[in-house]
């Protein structure tokens, strides 16, 4: 039995295996369709040709953090900083639920107006307006407390992208007050409290490795999150790697298709960062193993200045209010847009 079929067979590899599979993989584009094939039979296997809706709501742009490479950090002067109301955010999901979606994606900056208490109140709003929706936080690093109450509130998923399972490259990605350790804790305690839990990473940061992404594999398997949300690199102009290139959407299908046969059931987005290097991305991403798309359901006056990196799509088909086009070119590849909750297999 060669690797390639001992991962198809096990669906895991060690670190060393996941190293050589994506440079085969890489070199040989045989392989790669092999691998694109499998992913697609079990994506259908769980899900059928199903393709789930996330109402994406960037409801601040604020950030207590300093993440070198993103564009809402503290530290850029530039932004044009926003919060929204809880009646605004609520407004979008009324708008979102109209249009026929059944999951909201409150997404921000670590903003520290947004205590326990302010968003536990809006996710209390959400779940006693919408009882038949599921609702997903992305707020970053919280303590389990924060994490408890939420989920008391009525949060049902939460993401945090573990953004690499390497201690010294994330050191160089962050700021020294941000902590790899407290990161990976954080998954943990999701997870210990019952949130279907999401992680993920960038393809192409700055002085990524292969090994480090054999490593985030070898994480992933170990932590068995629900979700993993994984996208190119794209540079801000206002970040020190503003003249780095962009990762590679070639090697970010490569691994959806790979993490798709690594967690057979897990629900895996075809991500707006892949949409903005490519205009086919998000399709590209559905062939390769996705079955999740997340469109923007934020006022349309704040779409631009939530602007992790340049160039962000903020208009068109990546918005909610455009369904229709959407659905359309989903049918295109052979899969249909559902209007549904959209949980993850078991």
């Amino acid at each position: 039995m060669n690797m390639i079929e001992k991962f198809i067979m096990n669906h895991n590899l060690n670190k060393e295996e996941f190293v050589e599979l994506i440079r085969l993989a890489e070199e040989d584009g045989s392989i790669r369709q092999q691998l694109r094939e499998e992913a697609v039979k079990i994506r259908r296997e769980h899900y059928g040709v199903d393709v789930f809706t996330r109402g994406l709501i960037e409801f601040t742009n604020y950030c207590k953090n300093d993440c070198y490479y993103c564009g809402i950090r503290r530290g850029n002067r530039n932004v044009k900083r926003y919060r929204l109301t809880k009646e605004e955010i609520l407004d979008c999901c009324e708008n979102g639920y109209v249009l026929g979606f059944r999951t909201f994606v409150l997404q921000g900056g670590e903003d520290l107006y947004f205590t326990d208490e302010r968003m536990a109140d809006i996710v209390h709003a959400i779940r006693a307006g919408y009882p038949d929706c599921a609702i997903t936080l992305s707020i970053g690093e919280r303590s389990y407390e924060s994490y408890k109450m939420l989920k008391e509130a009525g949060a049902d998923r939460y993401l945090l992208r573990h953004e690499t399972a390497n201690e010294e490259l994330y050191s160089s990605l962050h700021p020294k007050e941000m902590s790899y350790i407290w990161r990976r804790q954080c998954l943990y305690h999701l997870k210990e409290l019952g949130y279907q839990v999401g992680a993920g990473f960038m393809v192409g940061s700055p002085g990524q490795r292969m090994e480090d992404l054999a490593a985030d594999l070898v994480f992933l398997k170990e932590l068995n999150p629900q979700m993993v949300g994984i996208g190119p690199f794209i540079p801000h102009h206002d970040t020190r790697y503003a003249a780095e290139p962009a990762g590679s959407v070639e090697r970010t299908e490569l691994l959806i298709s790979i993490i798709r046969i690594l967690l057979p059931k897990v629900l895996l987005p075809a991500t707006t960062a892949l949409g903005t290097l490519d205009t086919c991305g998000r399709e590209k991403g559905l062939a390769a193993g996705a079955n999740v798309v997340m469109p923007n359901l934020s006022p349309l006056k704040n779409r631009r200045q939530y602007e992790l990196y340049d160039n962000k799509i903020c208009t068109g088909e990546e918005a909610a209010e455009c369904w229709g086009d959407l659905a359309a070119r989903v049918e295109r590849i052979g899969y249909r847009l559902v209007s549904d909750r959209g949980d993850a297999a078991v």
